[in-house]
């Protein structure tokens, strides 16, 4: 759903073909993140959250049925068709990025189920739990200091690097996470998502 972790996603793939990286993807829901707050959000984010729950899902019940290697590709067909195509986010997006990726047509059943929620709300929390609680998305999780895993908020950034420009923020990345003590770095966005 957000546009800004699927710029982050997009810059992700180019380390990988940049760098000595394998990305492993993990399902995280701005709708399990943001449902506490829905009373101080505009009626359009409401919306858009309770719009986030379906797709999610169908994530989750994929990554049960097929493993976490199916997370990637589905992100990409669904981030493709919702942040390139326009296609919004409901049951017909959904059921194609599903059929893009070869995955049982049956997993739209889960939009609609809470099956898949204390699965989602688990994933959620192990992935906010590595950066803390005052974030959002994107979330990445690298080497830091000492060889341990270090989660931060970020990178957002538009257009999504690529090539060189790509390594560089990755070595930055990890420069930064290599520091001890070191939290965040943060200026206004003043640019929307280019998804170019």
């Amino acid at each position: 759903m957000c546009p800004w972790a699927w710029l982050t996603s997009r810059w992700m793939l180019e380390v990988e073909q940049v760098r000595p990286v394998e990305v492993r993807w993990h399902v995280m829901s701005l709708s399990v993140l943001n449902e506490d707050r829905l009373e101080e959000m505009p009626e359009r984010y409401r919306a858009l959250m309770a719009e986030g729950w379906g797709p999610v899902r169908v994530c989750i019940a994929a990554e049960q049925k097929y493993g976490s290697e199916v997370l990637g590709p589905l992100y990409t067909a669904l981030g493709t068709r919702i942040h390139n195509e326009g296609q919004g986010r409901g049951r017909e997006m959904v059921a194609g990025a599903l059929q893009d990726v070869g995955l049982d047509p049956e997993l739209i059943e889960a939009m609609e189920s809470t099956e898949y929620d204390a699965a989602l709300r688990e994933s959620h929390r192990r992935g906010i739990e590595l950066v803390g609680q005052d974030v959002g998305t994107p979330v990445i999780a690298v080497p830091g200091a000492d060889g341990e895993q270090l989660a931060f908020f970020g990178p957002v950034v538009t257009p999504a690097p690529r090539g060189e420009a790509a390594a560089r923020l990755w070595d930055g990345t990890l420069l930064v996470a290599g520091t001890p003590g070191f939290y965040e770095l943060k200026r206004t966005r003043d640019a929307e998502p280019s998804f170019d």
